[in-house]
Parts: C-alpha cells; structure tokens; sequence
C-alpha cells in the first residue's frame, strides 16, 4: 500500500490495483486526502470492502449493504431504512470493526437511543424503538447470511422496544354516509372517498388511478400500482404486496358515479392519474368534513378497516374480505377478529348433537 502527494496543491492520493467480482484486475486512483494516513485508511477500507472483510468498520459494511439491498426495495421503503441507519445507528457504531463489535456494546447503544428524544422533545416511542433495533438486526443479519459474520449481535442482545397496536377506528356506514354529503360541493373529494370507503383500496392505489384501470362494462377496477410523493416527485411504484395486485368488483352505484366523474376531465388521457392529488390534500379534507358534519376525525387508512368492518356486519368470510382488499386471510381473522360475531355457542350446540346423534 503506497500513497502519493500531489506537489501542485498538497493533498494525497492512492492508485492501485485490486480484483473485482468478476475476477477482472481493475486500477483504481482516489484523490483529495488532507494527509497520508487517510488516504492509506481509505484504500485499505476499500480492499476490505472487496474482499468483504468483517474487519472492515461498520460504516464501509453499510455501504455494502446498501449496494447488495437497495435495488431489491422501493425507493420509499429504502429511504426510511436510511434515514435510520444515517441518524441512529452510524453516529455510534461507524469506526468501529464489524467483527469487533459486542452484544454488550449493542446494550449500550440500546440504552442511549432510549435516552435520546426527537425533535419535539419527546422520548421515542415502543414502536419506534422496535424499529430501529430491527434496522440493526437486519445489518447484522446480512452480514452473517453473506459475509460470514459468526453471529447477529442485535438478537444476542435482545429487542429494544414492542410494537404497539394502533387503535382501530372506523365508521359505520350511517357516519361515511353523513361525511359524504358534507363532501359533495368538491367533487374530487367526494368521488376519492366514495372509492375510498365503497372498495377499500389504500390511499396510494387510489391516487395512482387512472381511467383505463376501470372496465365499466364488467363493473371492476383493476389495482396494480401505488402512487407515492418521494423528494417532492410524483413515483408510481407497484402495489404494496403481490396480493395487492387484484381485480375489483364495484357496486353499480358506485360504476356510474366514477364514469361521470372521469367525464369531467376533458382532454385527459387514458393514462393520466384521476386524482391528481396528495395525502396531505385529503389529510385536509377528511378534517373539513368531520368539523362541519361531528362525525368523529380518523385517519385515512381507517377508511379501510371501515369497508373491512362493514363486510364483515354483511356476513362475508375472511377469505372473500382477504381477496377484496388485498390481504392474507389469515391476517383479516387476526386483525379484525373482534368484528368477526361469536360461534362458539353454536359450536358446542352442534359438537352435542354431533355426539349424541345415534341415541344415548
């Protein structure tokens, strides 16, 4: 390892030549290093990081994480995974070797982020913290499955935080329906919460409609992509999960309300999102039509868990919910297992006469 000086301005450089995963010999020349000692730091950082060496610091494995996970996930999805590691895991672990690094120093690290509070000077939640541990706990993961890493540190330390179950709002059908009338002066709002409440769908698949999506001869909507805001650009990603990707039947109400609607727009394509709006946009007007109406303020989402509930009142199994909204049965029954009414009396009366079938 040699690193030069550069005589015309005074800062240092390395050249050298290093084998990549292809088994090709590649040279390769960084500049601009205050002194000798960082530059030679950087170059051995940069081996080690070819040779993926759990010698190598925290800091340059995360950018080999970042490199082998980012073009796996949304971009939305990386970014807050990120924004984690950039402010709540680096600051305390970057020098340090990966393979150095303890379950006791994992604790410590545990200990001041509970200590530390956000920017409206407040502790950070359960949720939160769950969160955070978990990013650990994936770097560490990876580094175990592919860079043989003897162990992941973040499980041996244990978990930081739990997951808390956000309280589960919803409206019925006599509240949606009040709301709605309260949104019939703006008619953007009101058609984007018709489908909102009347299919289910999420925010997202709402906003990234556009009208060759509905087949108003069959009565159906087709869900197969999301919209989403990311660094002040319109991003049109795929659904949120492949069982996202679904076909929906629309009440007839519901066919010819959308088809007049979709009319308004003169000129548009077919291609063209129906709803050019944002969250922030229906944020504002769920709060204009709880204020003026009295209808009790929930979030978006509970739009959705509102078409869940009134599927569930109408007498529809979990499977045929699941397969409308876009979800595993499994988790409509665990999510909304308290909608779901009792059969637990009716099931002990036909285990009796089950029994006793034959005569006793």
């Amino acid at each position: 390892m040699a690193a030069f000086k550069n005589e015309v301005n005074g800062t240092w450089y390395v050249m050298f030549r290093y084998t990549d995963w292809k088994g090709e010999r590649k040279q390769k020349c960084k500049r601009g290093f205050a002194t000798r000692a960082k530059a030679l730091e950087w170059e051995r950082e940069f081996l080690q990081q070819k040779r993926a060496d759990v010698d190598m610091t925290f800091e340059s494995f995360a950018e080999l994480y970042e490199k082998d996970i980012r073009p796996r996930l949304k971009e939305n999805t990386w970014l807050t995974k990120e924004n984690i590691i950039k402010n709540k895991i680096l600051p305390y672990f970057s020098k340090r070797k990966l393979s150095e690094i303890t379950a006791k120093d994992v604790m410590d690290w545990q200990n001041e982020i509970r200590s530390t509070k956000d920017k409206r000077g407040k502790f950070h939640t359960s949720t939160y913290l769950k969160t955070i541990h978990n990013q650990l706990s994936a770097i560490f993961n990876h580094a175990v499955r592919y860079y043989d890493l003897r162990l992941n540190l973040a499980t041996k330390a244990g978990n930081m935080g739990t997951e808390e179950r956000k309280e589960m709002l919803f409206w019925t059908k006599d509240e949606y329906l009040k709301f709605a009338d309260a949104m019939m002066d703006k008619p953007l709002s009101y058609y984007a919460f018709e489908i909102l409440y009347w299919c289910g769908i999420r925010v997202g698949e709402l906003l990234a409609l556009t009208a060759q999506d509905f087949d108003f001869e069959k009565g159906t909507v087709s869900i197969n992509k999301s919209y989403q805001r990311i660094k002040c650009k319109d991003v049109i990603t795929t659904p949120k999960t492949k069982k996202s990707n679904r076909v929906i039947a629309m009440p007839e109400f519901l066919c010819q309300e959308t088809k007049e609607y979709i009319k308004m727009f003169y000129g548009a394509q077919v291609t063209d999102r129906i709803f050019p709006i944002s969250k922030h946009y229906l944020h504002h007007e769920m709060d204009r039509g709880a204020k003026a109406t009295g209808v009790k303020r929930i979030r978006i989402h509970d739009l959705r868990h509102s078409h869940v509930s009134l599927l569930i009142d109408m007498g529809f199994s979990a499977l045929a919910i699941a397969d409308r909204v876009g979800h595993e049965s499994i988790d409509i029954t665990y999510r909304y297992a308290h909608l779901f009414p009792s059969k637990q009396t009716e099931m002990a009366t036909q285990l009796n006469i089950k029994r006793t079938e034959g005569g006793l």
